[in-house]
């Protein structure tokens, strides 16, 4: 059934011809989101706007599942049956891909302005898909279990000395662990890297590591990669981490309060919106990265989330292009953010009355710098999950996994 699954899924990407005699024109989109109850009035709207604009032609959504989503993608592309429009996540994964893709630079000027995330969808100074999204790793906290450990819920720790002993605290009185962390697939390490960096890098080894001058000897990187060690070793992390799927189980340990503290995400999923079903808006905090390292200055980091591509063998460019923009509207994004909570990539949505939390992270994003692990090719992301993991399990050193990743980052 798996197979005849994934048949029909790549059959149905075949795109209609539009110099054929008698075809009408159709668009074929393949994204992992059109699928989710949260983004049907997204993508109604942006099919509305597209419509408007192009009524003769037909725009055909398939939902792919994400775990299979690039190697899908990959067997599509090899076998000529793309989609017109695809999706992609910033960074690694659409950087090594973008022989298969459209630069978008003379379709998307307009919009260059109006939208935020461009750096993580491009690729040797061209632009290879629009934003829909912001993404980033915010460090969200319980204020509920602050309060039963007598810690002031408005003044979140500012240091990592304070940060563990105020989690000490909460274990004492509530139970709860410190960090919800999520590592069978061997994103945690991801979100740790990305969402704790900030506090231990100096400024100009951030600078350097976004720039591709990663120094994995560094004794700052190191550290991130020792805290992360440290955190399993002295229990601070929710039992069974490697064994957890980051989605979406490690979510509910948080919303559910056995965990004090998570980083998430801004949109799609594990984020300000989702949290709030289960924690009222005045019991979610959101806190800057503690402080590891003397001069460090904590930011929130983010970069573009997810972004529509066009496929380099799309029948009608300018089409297919327009359609991405349709996707990139004002219209289309106001809908993901009321209806999902998506913090997208329009600036010029005002996302302040959404609730704390929601009104924290945008008051952070001018300041904000991109999230350490985007700068990463996919190559060394998979290796770092699967290190993390034997970190984890104590089956290998922090040097060990250092050096591998080194070597990985040098190809890479």
């Amino acid at each position: 059934m798996a197979v005849a699954l994934t048949v029909a899924g790549c059959g149905s990407a075949t795109r209609t011809d539009p110099q054929s005699a008698g075809a009408r024109h159709k668009l074929v989109v393949w994204d992992w989101k059109s699928g989710e109850p949260a983004a049907a009035a997204y993508v109604a709207k942006a099919k509305a706007v597209f419509a408007q604009r192009h009524p003769e032609v037909t725009v055909e959504f398939v939902a792919q599942p994400f775990d299979q989503y690039y190697t899908l993608l990959g067997t599509a592309s090899r076998s000529n049956k793309a989609p017109d429009v695809m999706l992609f996540n910033g960074g690694g994964q659409i950087r090594d891909r973008t022989d298969l893709l459209l630069p978008l630079d003379p379709y998307v000027a307009g919009d260059r302005n109006r939208l935020a995330g461009w750096e993580a969808f491009s690729e040797g100074g061209k632009v290879y898909a629009a934003p829909v999204t912001l993404q980033g790793h915010p460090i969200y906290y319980n204020k509920s279990l602050y309060e039963a450990a007598g810690l002031d819920p408005a003044d979140p720790p500012g240091t990592w000395d304070e940060f563990v002993s105020g989690c000490a605290a909460v274990k004492r009185a509530t139970g709860a662990a410190c960090f919800a962390l999520g590592n069978k697939e061997g994103f945690g390490i991801q979100f740790f890297l990305s969402g704790l960096g900030s506090g231990i890098l100096t400024p100009k080894e951030y600078d350097d590591w976004i720039a591709g001058k990663r120094d994995w000897t560094s004794p700052r990187v190191r550290r991130i990669f020792e805290l992360w060690k440290d955190a399993g070793d002295k229990e601070l992390n929710n039992g069974g981490a490697n064994s957890t799927a980051m989605f979406t189980d490690i979510f509910r340990v948080f919303e559910t309060g056995k965990a004090a503290h998570i980083i998430g995400l801004m949109s799609d999923i594990g984020h300000w919106k989702d949290f709030g079903e289960f924690l009222p808006p005045e019991k979610l905090g959101v806190m800057p990265a503690p402080v590891v390292t003397d001069g460090a200055t904590p930011s929130l980091p983010y970069d573009g989330g997810i972004g529509y591509a066009v496929a380099k063998g799309t029948k009608d460019p300018a089409l297919a292009a327009d359609l991405v923009r349709a996707l990139t509207s004002a219209e289309a994004l106001t809908a993901f953010y009321a209806e999902a909570g998506a913090i997208t990539s329009d600036t010029t949505i005002d996302v302040s009355k959404a609730g704390p939390a929601a009104a924290a992270i945008a008051s952070r994003i001018r300041t904000g710098r991109p999230a350490l692990h985007v700068a990463l090719s996919s190559k060394t992301l998979d290796a770092m999950g699967r290190l993390s993991q034997k970190l984890l399990s104590g089956s290998i050193t922090v040097d060990g996994a250092l050096e591998q990743l080194a070597a990985s980052d040098r190809t890479g």
